[in-house]
């Protein structure tokens, strides 16, 4: 029975892993769990999965969540510290890095740190702090397995292959609601418009990221980092579908690519299973009914973050942290009404070309780059830049 751990259990992923587990209890057994404030819902995952240990973010969270489970045999912590300790909590083997945006890093590199395997959806530890974070993966001979599913398919896909053999990643985008629309169509965008997705269920931030295409350029430098493969060899091609999750061209001119429906618990399964695979119940993929399957190019003047995430992962250094730090900042003021849709990406590039890069040669640099990025970007929104 494989131990686990899940840094983000409300969220979207979280929630599909538990679903998961609670459908293979012969195989897993979940110890330690993090979240943020939903308190109510952290709750019914501790009364039903039973863990050792439970974090949450704040204090509060923590007495309400302890008052709630009064009498149950758990630990309850808070904080950055408490979500550490879930992290590195020495009888899980797997930990399910499952948090949004760069809140995930230090956590994750902590089980890493601990010599833990990583689950990885957070795609953003690798954006901030890529070679940092392999280097320790290598340095501790740990696996790091990707849940997203572009990369799941990437991993897939150069089973049993050589490395040297690859000649291009194609990373398939849906192109989110919008792939259609014109730039005044853009300029008129509201909330509730970016965050009804066509394909796939996620929360709140990845679908404006989804919508910006910003979060195909965070999966490029991803990417970059988990394959060791150049940004010139990573490309992106449209695929309304959602059927091939993503492809590996090779020297020879073969593609192998990873079909399936659009549903984030297979990925999540094989990062569970990986080697082998669960038996889950999901509808099967049916070729025959999906129709015509469509790729096109990306429009990187309708959806300029793409060309911004290749121009930090070329300049590399401390920019990328600072280009993920102002789209956080970004998608939340879009969120409040505060900055347009298009907005997003000016303030983004606005942000980028104040930054000096620099060398990363610690975490605590990183998080230095990630908290100077947030607080120019709040300052430019303030001072009425959209």
């Amino acid at each position: 029975m494989k131990h686990l751990t899940i840094l983000g259990s409300t969220g979207s992923i979280g929630v599909s892993t538990l679903q998961i587990v609670a459908a293979f209890p012969e195989r897993y057994r979940v110890v330690a769990l993090s979240a943020g404030n939903n308190i109510d819902l952290l709750l019914a995952q501790v009364k039903t999965f039973r863990p050792r240990i439970v974090a949450v973010a704040t204090e509060q969270g923590a007495e309400t969540l302890a008052a709630r489970l009064k009498g149950q045999d758990v630990q309850i912590l808070c904080g950055v510290e408490g979500i550490i300790r879930c992290a590195i909590y020495p009888d899980s083997q797997l930990v399910i890095a499952a948090i949004v945006g760069a809140a995930g890093l230090v956590p994750t590199m902590a089980a890493i740190k601990a010599g833990k395997d990583v689950a990885l959806a957070n795609k953003e530890t690798l954006v901030a702090a890529g070679p940092l974070v392999m280097e320790e993966v290598a340095r501790q001979g740990s696996c790091m397995i990707p849940v997203d599913s572009e990369h799941s398919a990437i991993f897939q896909s150069l089973a049993g292959q050589r490395r040297e053999d690859i000649r291009r990643l194609i990373l398939t985008a849906s192109g989110g609601p919008f792939r259609q629309h014109s730039l005044e169509q853009l300029a008129s965008v509201t909330p509730a418009d970016a965050l009804a997705h066509p394909n796939w269920d996620m929360g709140q931030k990845i679908s404006i990221d989804s919508a910006t295409m910003m979060n195909k350029g965070l999966e490029v430098i991803e990417a970059h980092w988990l394959f060791k493969v150049p940004a010139s060899q990573i490309a992106i091609q449209i695929h309304p579908q959602s059927i091939v999750h993503s492809m590996v061209e090779y020297q020879d001119g073969a593609v192998l690519a990873q079909l399936g429906i659009p549903d984030m618990k297979t990925p999540i399964a094989y990062a569970l299973s990986w080697p082998q695979r669960l038996p889950l119940q999901q509808a099967p993929l049916n070729l025959t009914r999906a129709g015509q399957l469509t790729f096109t190019e990306p429009d990187l003047t309708r959806f300029p973050c793409l060309r911004l995430a290749y121009e930090a992962l070329d300049t590399g250094g401390s920019l990328p942290a600072v280009m993920n730090a102002a789209n956080e900042v970004a998608v939340e003021a879009f969120l409040q009404n505060r900055i347009g849709f298009l907005g997003i990406a000016r303030l983004i590039e606005a942000v980028m070309k104040r930054h000096r890069s620099e060398q990363l040669t610690t975490i605590d640099r990183v998080l230095q780059a990630d908290l100077w990025g947030r607080q120019e970007a709040r300052t430019l929104i303030n001072g009425g830049l959209e």
